[in-house]
């Protein structure tokens, strides 16, 4: 998830930046091994045909499932507005939301009375880096009137290594902060942490992965963003679960999260769960979190049928 942040543009400007461009990494990986394997597979089916690979023992528990509030922002802005489409989200059986974009003209207590009311619970948010003590008191003072678990950075970009240094020094104390005060605190991937090379190959996944203290924050794996960032790097164009799975396995920080969103595997694009490529069963059996959240940037039909189609698939899916 990337709200109010351009996750193409940093991924563009990286691979520019190593002489590539988005069409040029997309072809490449089309044309090995993962994409004629892929086509052959018949995927790109119809948004509303989500498919459920494999039949394994495990599922997803349904009380873990959420959905990050940006997948439906348009009918948060419009219509049907705040209200009906949280209770849109519940009747479709969602437990839980990640909240984005502000609390809609309510305070923290308001809201949190509203969600207890309709039957959800705000147990995430993404949150940028306070600039102030005092304002990073006030977001984890907001979060646990919310009731909240997680607290998440859902983005930071550039191409200077001192700058993920002092953002990597700064979430550590965050972090500490929020510890002692009951919650979690995260970072969530976009592409770019796998693409840019901050000097003599090093890239922000490594000074993050070195740099934040594995026993205060956690990562938010946002898997598209992942299997995207090994495509269009060429260190997972073979195999985007591996690479995806080896990412996770490599940091010495927990997974807690997921954001489930899948890829197009014809343009790269965000699909609806299911309609895309990416095999999420083996990335479950690799490794299991606390959150399966639903995003989708970029809804392929309506924000209900990108919501009902990732609640159902989660629910389905055996791996």
């Amino acid at each position: 998830m990337c709200y109010g942040f351009d996750g193409e543009g940093a991924v563009r400007r990286s691979l520019e930046e190593k002489g590539l461009n988005r069409r040029r990494a997309l072809r490449t990986a089309l044309g090995g091994a993962v994409g004629a394997g892929l086509l052959a597979a018949g995927v790109g089916a119809p948004a509303a045909q989500a498919v459920t690979r494999g039949a394994g023992p495990h599922r997803v528990p349904p009380g873990l499932i959420s959905i990050q509030l940006w997948t439906v922002r348009s009918a948060l802005w419009g219509e049907p507005g705040f209200d009906e489409t949280l209770r849109m989200l519940a009747d479709i059986g969602y437990p839980k939301v990640e909240q984005a974009l502000g609390y809609f003209g309510r305070t923290a207590q308001e809201l949190r009375d509203f969600y207890d009311d309709i039957g959800i619970s705000a147990t995430s948010s993404h949150d940028g880096i306070a600039d102030s003590e005092q304002a990073l008191h006030t977001k984890i003072d907001n979060a646990l009137t919310l009731g909240q678990s997680y607290m998440v950075v859902p983005y930071l970009n550039s191409s200077d290594k001192s700058d993920w240094q002092r953002w990597a020094e700064r979430m550590n104390h965050e972090a500490e902060v929020a510890r002692s005060a009951g919650l979690r605190y995260g970072y969530h991937n976009h592409a770019h942490e796998f693409t840019i090379d901050l000097g003599g190959g090093v890239t922000p996944w490594q000074v993050l992965t070195s740099e934040l203290d594995p026993k205060l924050v956690h990562f938010e794996i946002d898997i598209y963003w992942a299997v995207r960032g090994g495509i269009e790097s060429g260190d997972g164009a073979s195999d985007p679960e591996g690479f995806t799975i080896d990412v996770m396995r490599s940091a010495p920080q927990r997974v807690l999260q997921y954001h489930v969103k899948d890829r197009h595997a014809h343009d790269g694009d965000m699909a609806d769960l299911g309609t895309g490529h990416i095999d999420f069963g083996r990335i479950f059996r690799a490794h299991r979190v606390r959150e399966y959240i639903v995003e989708n940037d970029t809804p392929d039909v309506t924000v209900r049928q990108t919501a009902e189609v990732g609640y159902s698939y989660l629910r389905k899916l055996r791996y």
